[in-house]
């Protein structure tokens, strides 16, 4: 089996793209998962706790 160059360079741009499509729709799906808020919440307020000078 003899892959050129081009046949290589099209199948890289297109299954890299799915695949990029499909880790950001991942990474939302991850983020806005409603288990995940408490985690997130504490994480956005942890520097504010820490803070004790302005």
């Amino acid at each position: 089996m003899d892959i050129d160059h081009g046949t290589l360079v099209a199948f890289s741009k297109s299954w890299g793209l799915f695949y990029l499509i499909a880790m950001a729709i991942a990474v939302c799906i991850y983020t806005f998962w409603p288990r995940n808020r408490k985690k997130f919440t504490d994480a956005k307020n942890s520097i504010l706790r820490k803070d004790d000078r302005p």
